[in-house]
């Protein structure tokens, strides 16, 4: 007979947001402390974007062999064991002092991140089964807006620039690991839990043609995503003049923050006018960037994250709700698996090659030539839309 009554479902459902924002704000938070890292340990650019790509590749490993585990085991056990993990991290940001601590801290909340993403998620979707898929997409830009712009505020205006973010999240961590003894399980055991950590990555047939259509835009959005939180802080300081951390925090809260707004106006649009409109904002937005970047205006500069915000988050809906539905559902989850494995390698492959190019490119001119090669995958990425849409159907 346990001490105390479970909360109601409903109850899941916030906790289980709450949570997921937190997790995205604590692997945002560390993005406009880069440069204070940069100055205080000397680390070098590359060294900084393996730091950043650490968080994608440990991630994506959790994710494909630990996501479905809290289809068997429950969805409470995965949620604890992502939240001891993240408090671990934070614990490790907290008492490191080089480059090491940080490369590891990084890793251990890349991991808690993976299997938190799918069991939050499923706990959202099994509690509310009608807005689950809305919070499920605007849970993670909000988490990022939060945590992107309260380190910057932390790093500029608190005390303890280099811990006290972590302290904090630290703490929220630790509440919900007590608040989530009260919530209700969602999901029953089942047998079958040691296959389900084999990794499995398919595109079905159905799927494959609207896939190869929103790769080239999928990658350039994850691309321009991977590069905001690694080295935008760095252009918006090298643009502006400003070194406050809040101002890079605050451009990619921007860019965030707009994407949040756009996934929640637009949730009734169609896939293909989201994926529309998210390419050619997707485009015009960095290109407005980059003029903001070889102008030195501020205020245009921030004009094109906000353009870019646009694009950001209706090709993220767009591409999941253009692919997903047409597999198979017993098929849906390998899908899934190939779209994140796929994503992620484009936050964390690019962002790591214009660290390692930085040196010798500059970061002004290594942001044009990212910058130029998004625009073209968003293009072209455009025009594989429309030459599919003029297409017979059943061609």
């Amino acid at each position: 007979m346990p001490a105390f009554a479970a909360a109601p479902p409903r109850a899941m459902t916030r906790f289980s947001a709450v949570a997921a924002a937190t997790f995205f704000a604590s692997s945002s938070a560390p993005t406009p402390l880069y440069r204070l890292y940069q100055e205080t340990l000397g680390l070098s650019p590359l060294l900084l974007t393996l730091i950043f790509a650490a968080y994608a590749f440990s991630l994506l490993a959790s994710l494909l062999t630990l996501g479905k585990l809290s289809d068997y085991v429950g969805r409470k056990p995965m949620i604890l064991a992502a939240l001891l993990l993240n408090a671990l991290a934070m614990a490790l940001f907290i008492v490191g002092g080089a480059a090491g601590w940080l490369l590891a801290a990084r890793a251990v909340q890349g991991f808690a991140a993976g299997i938190a993403t799918a069991a939050l998620g499923a706990a959202i979707l099994d509690s509310d089964q009608r807005h689950g898929p809305v919070i499920n997409s605007i849970t993670g830009f909000l988490g990022l807006t939060v945590g992107s712009l309260g380190a910057g505020a932390l790093v500029a205006y608190g005390p303890l620039p280099e811990r006290l973010v972590y302290i904090l999240l630290l703490a929220l961590t630790l509440a919900l690991i007590l608040l989530l003894a009260w919530m209700p399980e969602t999901a029953h055991r089942r047998p079958g839990a040691l296959a389900s950590l084999r990794p499995r990555i398919a595109v079905p047939r159905e799927a494959r043609r609207a896939l190869i259509a929103v790769t080239p835009v999928n990658i350039a959005g994850w691309a321009l995503g991977g590069f905001y939180f690694s080295l935008m802080p760095s252009v918006v300081r090298t643009a502006t003049g400003l070194a406050s951390p809040l101002v890079g925090g605050l451009d990619i809260a921007l860019l965030t923050a707009t994407a949040a707004v756009m996934v929640l106006l637009l949730r009734r649009r169609a896939p293909q006018e989201l994926l529309t409109l998210g390419t050619s904002s997707l485009a015009l937005g960095v290109a407005v960037t980059l003029g903001g970047l070889l102008a030195e205006a501020t205020a245009l500069l921030f004009l094109g994250t906000l353009i870019s915000g646009v694009g950001f988050g209706t090709t993220f809906t767009g591409v999941l709700r253009s692919v997903l539905p047409l597999a198979p559902a017993n098929e849906r989850a390998a899908l899934l698996a190939a779209y994140y494995c796929v994503s992620y390698l484009a936050f964390s492959l690019p962002a790591l090659l214009a660290g390692l190019l930085l040196p010798s490119l500059g970061l002004p001119m290594m942001t044009y030539l990212y910058g130029s090669v998004v625009i073209l995958l968003a293009l072209t990425s455009l025009l594989a839309l429309q030459l599919r849409r003029q297409q017979p159907a059943g061609t």
